[in-house]
């Protein structure tokens, strides 16, 4: 077996052309993305959320502002996930943060019957074909040690998050994942590891990564809860 501070062997991660990074807020999805872009030397592909003019209005105002939150996200993947495709999808490799299933579950976390409706219509007229990742990582956290990591990050209209609506995302989240069969899966404790920036614990990680070619996996390793 080898040893926690021996590096990874990318060679046997040669078929992960495409990575999706998951999870809730606070989580440290884009973060990760950002490391394995780096390992990998890939592209990175990151939603950009700070672009949504709506956004901040939306963390003030959940009910009042969700829709044109919710159809400028769906927009915004859109074209992203276009850009994906009229690319050459097998060269270079790409590491996201994002998949385009996840804006479905925000709509209806978020949206009344009647602007789940409307949002239904115009998601299927834009006609999306995502790629389907070659792996997906789900990082999961409890909603105190989301919001504790949101405050922390220290931006302002995030603030108004509560763990009430970080637990429904998590439940959210976990259901979809626990349904999704499109793609291998890695799911990540989060709580207790920060593989951003522990070192030994990106690397461990990063292995657990590079092992898996199908199926569903969990990466939970027993070390220390840190602040």
């Amino acid at each position: 077996m080898a040893s926690v501070n021996s590096p990874p062997n990318l060679s046997l991660a040669a078929d992960l052309r495409y990575i999706v990074v998951e999870g809730p807020i606070g989580v440290g999805k884009t973060s990760l993305a950002r490391r394995l872009a780096e390992s990998f030397e890939s592209d990175l592909v990151l939603e950009n959320a700070e672009e949504n003019p709506f956004l901040e209005r939306f963390y003030r105002n959940r009910r009042h502002s969700a829709l044109p939150t919710q159809l400028f996200f769906l927009f915004q993947r859109a074209r992203q996930i276009e850009a994906i495709r009229q690319t050459d999808l097998f060269s270079p490799v790409r590491v996201a943060d994002f998949m385009l299933d996840k804006d479905r579950l925000f709509a209806e976390l978020n949206l009344d019957a009647n602007e789940l409706n409307l949002y239904e219509q115009v998601y299927q007229s834009l006609e999306i074909d995502p790629p389907t990742p070659d792996l997906v990582i789900y990082l999961q956290a409890p909603p105190s040690v989301l919001r504790r990591r949101v405050v922390s990050r220290g931006i302002p209209y995030e603030q108004q998050l509560d763990e009430d609506y970080l637990e429904r995302l998590g439940n959210a989240y976990a259901k979809f994942f626990y349904e999704f069969e499109a793609a291998p899966l890695l799911i990540v404790n989060a709580a207790h590891i920060d593989p951003v920036h522990r070192e030994a614990d990106y690397q461990e990680l990063l292995r657990a990564i590079c092992r898996i070619k199908h199926g569903r996996h969990f990466f939970n390793p027993a070390i220390e809860t840190f602040a």
